[in-house]
This record gives C-alpha cells, sequence and structure tokens, in this order.
C-alpha cells in the first residue's frame, strides 16, 4: 500500500530498504484535564517551497486511549485554507497511505496531485487538513536505533533454522523499536488513529469531516466510519484495503495482482516500438536477473552492496504501481542485460534510507500480524503465493509484514476482522482494475461491507485511480464537493 504519492520517485517508491531513525525514547507530555479538546492555534508555517498560506498546529492527545486521562503524544497538522471563502465547505482531511505516510508534507509539498487543474475544486472549496497520524512524521514518531529492515534476515526462509532465524530478527528489531519509542509503540494502530481524527474534528469544531484517503489511507478512513459514521460528510476511499481479509488470503492475492500487472508491463513493452525489451522474453530475462541475484551476482549502485532476489523484486513492484514509471522500469532491465553484474535496476526507485519505514512496520504489525503457528504454515503459505505469481511470489507489501512481523513483540492490537460499516451517507470506493498494491477485488468487497456505498471503477493500470485517471479524479472531486455520488456502475477508461 504505497505511503508517498509524490513525483519524485524516491518518494513514490514504497521503501523496502529502511533508514535507521535514530533518537532517544519518546518524551511523552503530563496528564492534561479530560474535556472537548480546545481550538487548535493555528500559526504561519510557509517557507519559500510551500504556499504562502500554509498554517501549521498540534493537538495533544492521549496516548493510550483506554486511559483518556493519561499521558499524551502530539499530532502534527497543517493546512491550507479554502480558496474560495464565500464558498467554503469545510474541513478536508488527506491522507496519503502507507502506513507512514506524512499527511502534512503531502499538504505542504502539494503531493496526491492537489494542485492539478482535476483537483481545483477541492482547494477552493475545502480547507485542505493534513495530518500525520500517531507514531509518524512531526506527530509523536516511532522511533528505532536500528534500521528496520536488515538485508541479512531471511524473507524466503528455506528450512526451519532460517525461519528461527527470522522470527528472532524480528523480535530484535521489535524490541529495538520498543526502547527507543516508548509505550507509544503499542498504541499506534489505525483504530487509535482513526480516535485522533475525531479529535482533530473537534478542536476543528466541524460536526463533520469530509475525507479523502487513498491505499492505507482507506482503511484509516473506513475505520472511522465505523467508529463514527455520522460524523463524516463524504469520503473518498481510493486503492482500496479490506481489513475483514485473512493474512494468508492478502498475501496471495497482492502477488497475484503484481504478476497480472507484469505481464500486462511486458505486453506494453513488446506492442511498443521504442520500448528496449520489445522484442525480447521479458519474463524469461526478469527470471535470468533474479537467478543472478540468487547467486549474489547483483549489486546496487547507490547500496554498494550485493542485493537480493526479494529486493529487485521489490523494485520492480514500485515500478510497475506507477504507470508512468513503465518506460524507466524496462531500461533498467534493459540495463541489466548489457551489465548484468551492475544492473542499476533499485537506482532513482528505492530511497537508501526512509525515515517513514519505521512508522510504516510498527503500525503494519498492529494491523497486519502475520498468524503464523511456525515453520510449516510460512512454507505453505509461501507456496501458495508462488502457485499465484510465478515470476513475482519473491516480494509483495503483505509478505512483507508476514515476515517482518513474525516475531513482533506484543500481541497485536487490531488484527484484521470482520467490518460493516452502517449509518454513513454515501462513501465512494475506487479501485482500478489491474491495481498492482491494492486489487480491484479488495475494493468491490470494502464496498460491500459499507452500506449504501458507490464503487467507482477505473479499468486501468497502476496504484489508485488518483494518480492515473483525470476521468476518477473529476468525479472525486465533484462528489466531495456536492457529496453526489457517481451513478452505480460508472467505469472511467482513460
Amino acid at each position: 500500500m504505497k505511503r508517498r504519492p509524490s513525483i519524485s520517485l524516491a518518494l513514490a517508491a514504497n521503501a523496502v530498504l529502511s533508514a535507521a531513525a535514530t533518537g532517544a525514547a519518546v518524551a511523552v507530555a503530563p496528564a492534561a484535564a479530560a474535556g472537548t479538546p480546545p481550538a487548535l492555534a493555528w500559526h504561519d508555517c510557509h517557507t519559500a517551497q510551500t504556499p504562502a498560506s500554509l498554517e501549521c498546529a498540534t493537538l495533544d492527545v492521549p496516548l493510550d486511549r483506554s486511559r483518556p486521562d493519561g499521558p499524551k503524544i502530539k499530532l502534527a497538522l497543517d493546512r491550507l485554507p479554502a480558496t474560495d471563502p464565500a464558498h467554503r465547505v469545510g474541513p478536508l482531511l488527506v491522507n496519503p497511505g502507507g502506513p507512514g505516510g506524512s499527511g502534512t508534507a503531502v499538504v505542504a509539498q502539494g503531493g496526491m496531485l492537489l494542485g492539478i487543474p482535476d483537483l481545483k475544486p477541492l482547494r477552493e472549496h475545502f480547507d485542505i487538513i493534513g495530518l500525520d497520524p500517531r507514531g509518524v512524521g512531526e506527530s509523536t514518531p516511532v522511533r528505532c536505533s536500528t534500521p528496520v529492515y536488515d538485508p541479512a534476515t531471511p524473507t524466503l526462509p528455506a528450512d526451519p533454522a532460517q525461519y528461527r532465524r527470522m522470527v528472532a530478527d524480528s523480535r530484535a528489531h521489535g524490541l529495538d523499536c520498543a526502547k527507543a519509542t516508548g509505550p507509544l509503540i503499542g498504541h499506534v494502530d489505525t483504530v487509535s488513529a482513526a480516535r485522533d481524527i475525531d479529535a482533530v474534528r473537534a478542536a476543528l469544531g466541524a460536526p463533520e469531516i469530509s475525507w479523502l484517503g487513498v491505499s492505507y489511507g482507506t482503511e484509516l478512513g473506513a475505520a472511522y466510519a465505523e467508529l463514527f459514521p455520522g460524523r463524516v460528510r463524504a469520503m473518498v476511499l481510493d486503492g482500496a484495503v479490506d481489513h475483514s481479509r485473512s493474512m494468508a488470503r492478502q498475501a496471495v492475492e497482492e502477488s497475484a495482482a503484481i504478476e497480472r500487472e507484469f505481464g500486462r508491463f511486458a505486453a506494453w513493452c513488446r506492442g511498443t516500438a521504442d520500448c528496449p525489451l520489445h522484442d525480447r522474453d521479458i519474463a524469461g530475462d526478469f527470471d535470468a536477473l533474479l537467478a543472478r541475484a540468487d547467486r549474489g551476482e547483483v549489486t546496487d549502485h547507490t547500496l554498494g552492496r550485493r542485493v537480493s532476489a526479494a529486493e529487485v523484486t521489490s523494485a520492480a513492484y514500485n515500478h510497475l504501481a506507477l504507470r508512468f514509471l513503465w518506460p524507466h522500469l524496462a531500461t533498467a532491465l534493459a540495463a541489466a542485460e548489457r551489465t548484468p553484474s551492475d544492473p542499476a535496476l533499485l537506482d532513482q526507485a528505492l530511497p537508501a534510507t526512509d525515515p517513514g519505514y519505521t512508522a510504516y512496520r510498527a503500525i503494519g504489525c498492529q494491523d497486519f500480524p502475520p498468524a503464523l503457528r511456525g515453520y510449516a504454515d510460512l512454507r505453505d503459505r509461501m507456496a501458495a503465493v508462488e502457485r499465484a505469481a510465478p515470476h513475482m511470489w519473491r516480494y509483495s507489501e503483505f509478505w512483507s509484514w508476514t515476515t517482518g512481523c513474525a516475531g513482533w513483540p506484543g500481541k497485536a492490537a487490531n488484527p484484521p476482522r470482520p467490518q460493516h460499516i452502517s449509518g454513513v451517507p454515501t462513501i465512494l470506493v475506487v479501485g482500478n482494475t489491474y491495481d498492482p498494491s491494492t486489487p480491484y477485488a479488495w475494493a468491490r468487497s470494502l464496498a460491500a461491507h459499507i452500506d449504501g456505498s458507490r464503487l467507482l471503477t477505473y479499468d486501468g493500470d497502476g496504484h489508485t485511480a488518483l494518480y492515473h485517471s483525470s476521468c476518477a479524479r473529476e468525479l472525486e472531486a465533484d462528489y466531495l464537493v456536492t457529496t453526489d455520488a457517481p451513478a452505480a456502475g460508472t467505469v472511467c477508461r482513460d
């Protein structure tokens, strides 16, 4: 579930090569009296690189939602006031995905395509609110003193011994993050973050909110709608995650979607004269590259080390998720043929360090625990994934959580469970037919869990319709402004 929807390659890619987010344990503010949140104290925070109207604020919320009078953490917010205040609708909260995506960075930097003409009505009619969820960005953050991602940790264990090492490494990283973060580490689940959103709503003085969430932002938005159905004015869930599906099922379905998109990439390249691989067996060449990586023969320029077949697969996945990166993927794979020992596939696609990856892992382990009873479970799940994705099975985001959370300490606060959302106005769920990150089946099933929802389909490639379809963007913006959803069965093709 892609976190950072920027035109920049580094921000567009999902980071599998994580950072060491260093620092001391999180300082927790003393308890404050319970009651209505105070009004937010907005202040000018624009820079030369951000809009002049940008304002920022912070809000204290309970660290542990079961102890409302207990210690507090800080949430970071920013906003861009409506450019047509005479026709202002209210606040529109945005979430760019993740988990771990920074809403404040998106608003400040014009991410989520908020500055393009298709979405101009949103800037006119809404105060655009960016929020860093708990544990993320400028809010009280998750910290780890060592990298959460360790390339030496087996992610495709071949035997029980490798499985035990994987679990031990996961536990060691989790304990390190718990020590550096403090008690917040067990309270970064999506339900707690959804309750924070309602505290933001109250502090804004708004009876209702509008919401635009992509990828993980759909899980967060759906959690809010389930908890506070009467406080939703309008909600777009684009690139839908269905949190009711089991981890095993999601890992297989996501891998199958990645495989399908890889096949479409290969077909596009074969049919495109200027694609450098148009006359090649692309799947065969990719398998040969993975075999070289398995033998330790592939080195990444930026990282200065050998990379695994799983890392190469992850880099390819990141390119597949954004349609405009397909030519870059073709060029990189062609370069791998010319220089087999140094293909540069990862160059400009995966940041060598990523401060958001610590939150990505910590939140993911609260929401997507692997539910493994031992090596036999993992072996069977791995076999199912390989059957579903014979070329691309070595990496998916749900496989990353399956292995990375296998030994994470503590009990997950928000594992997958049945979900039914009622008492809400019409919610717009959006899915791409060939989305490799959040399969179209998830959009259909999430819509089925929400009474009165409307499903908008983009018949095309890439992750989320927002980043790939002008038709879908226009319909999403019109719905958010007017609350009039597209007609049932609407399909965008552009």
